[in-house]
C-alpha cells in the first residue's frame, strides 16, 4: 500500500468533522467498484483468511438481534444474516448502503439498513441489539471514543462486542518487508508508531487478481496505538473479555503461500470482544 493525499484532505487530527466528510467522499467514490470486486471473491485476504477466522471469533450467532457497524455494501451482513441473525447494518456512505439495498431487494434476507456514522447512531434506541459486531471498520473512523460510546449504549446489558482492526502494532506508516534473495519474506520492519497524524491511503487487492485498469481505493487511515483502542473502549464502559491474534494455518499457507510472512513473523489482525455490563442501562 502507499499513502496518497487529496487536494482538500483535513490536516489537523481534531478536525473531526472534515475528516467524517472524507471519509464519506472516499467510501462513496470506491463504492462502485469495492462492490464489484468483493462480490467476484477479489479480496484473497479476506476469503482465504480473515473472514473464516472473523466467523469463528464471533461464534453461534442465530436467533441473535446484531448490529453490522461499518456494513459497507453488506457482503458480511448478509453472510451474518445466513447464519440466521436477525442483522441491522449501518455506514455511513451513501452509496454503499444504496448497494446493500440492492442487494437486499434482489435476495431478501430481513436486513435493515441505515445510513450513518457508528459514532453518532441516533436512529437506534438504547439496548436495541444484543451483538454489536465491526469487520475493520473501526480504525476508518475519525472519532474512536464516539464509536465507542455509541456502541456502548446500542447495546443491551450483558450484550457483546465484537471486532476486527488492522493489527496497530504492525500495520504502522513504516510497515513493510525485507526479502531474502529468493524473494521470500524474512523480517517485517516496523516504525512510526507513534504517529497518529491522519493520511489517505490508496490501495488494491493485491492478492485478488483485480484488473490492471481497476482503480485504487482511497481509504482514510486514523493511526492509533493498541493501548489507544483498549483504553477507548474501557473508557467508555465495556469490560474487555477477549483478544485475539487470528495466524493462517499451516494447511492454508501450504495452499496460499503468501500467507505465511504472517504465520511466521507477525500479526496482521487484531480481535476484540467486549461486553456490556448488567448494571450499565
Amino acid at each position: 500500500m502507499s499513502d496518497a493525499e487529496t487536494q482538500d484532505q483535513p490536516k489537523a487530527a481534531h478536525d473531526l468533522v472534515g475528516w467524517q466528510e472524507q471519509v464519506i467522499t472516499c467510501w462513496d467514490q470506491n463504492a462502485p467498484t469495492w462492490a464489484e470486486l468483493v462480490g467476484q471473491g477479489r479480496d484473497a485476504y479476506r476469503e482465504l483468511f480473515n473472514n473464516p477466522a472473523m466467523l469463528a471469533f464471533i461464534g453461534e450467532v442465530r436467533g441473535r438481534t446484531m448490529l453490522d457497524a461499518g456494513c459497507g455494501e453488506g457482503h458480511n451482513t448478509r453472510m451474518l444474516a445466513r447464519r440466521g441473525a436477525r442483522v441491522t447494518g449501518i455506514d455511513i456512505a451513501p452509496k454503499m448502503i444504496e448497494l446493500a439495498v440492492g442487494q437486499e431487494q434482489s435476495e431478501p434476507l430481513g436486513i435493515r439498513y441505515e445510513v450513518g456514522s457508528f459514532s453518532c447512531m441516533s436512529m437506534f434506541d438504547e439496548g436495541s441489539f444484543d451483538l454489536a459486531v465491526s469487520t475493520m471498520a473501526i480504525m476508518d473512523g475519525p472519532d474512536l471514543g464516539g464509536a465507542a460510546s455509541e456502541l456502548l449504549r446500542v447495546l443491551r446489558p450483558g450484550g457483546e462486542l465484537v471486532f476486527s482492526i488492522l493489527h496497530p502494532c504492525f500495520a504502522t506508516h513504516g510497515y513493510g518487508w525485507i526479502r531474502d534473495e529468493g524473494g521470500t519474506c524474512v523480517k517485517m520492519t516496523v516504525s512510526h508508531y507513534f504517529d497518529s497524524e491522519p493520511r489517505i491511503e490508496r490501495w488494491t487487492f493485491s492478492k485478488g487478481a483485480v484488473p490492471d485498469d481497476a482503480p485504487p481505493f482511497a481509504v482514510p487511515r486514523f493511526p492509533r496505538t493498541l493501548s489507544e483502542y483498549l483504553n477507548a473502549f474501557m473508557g467508555a464502559g465495556f469490560v474487555l473479555t477477549e483478544v485475539a491474534e487470528p495466524r493462517p494455518s499451516a494447511e492454508v499457507c501450504k495452499e496460499q503461500p503468501w500467507l505465511q510472512r504472517f504465520r511466521d513473523h507477525a500479526a496482521l489482525l487484531l480481535y476484540v470482544r467486549a461486553s456490556k455490563p448488567d448494571g450499565i442501562a
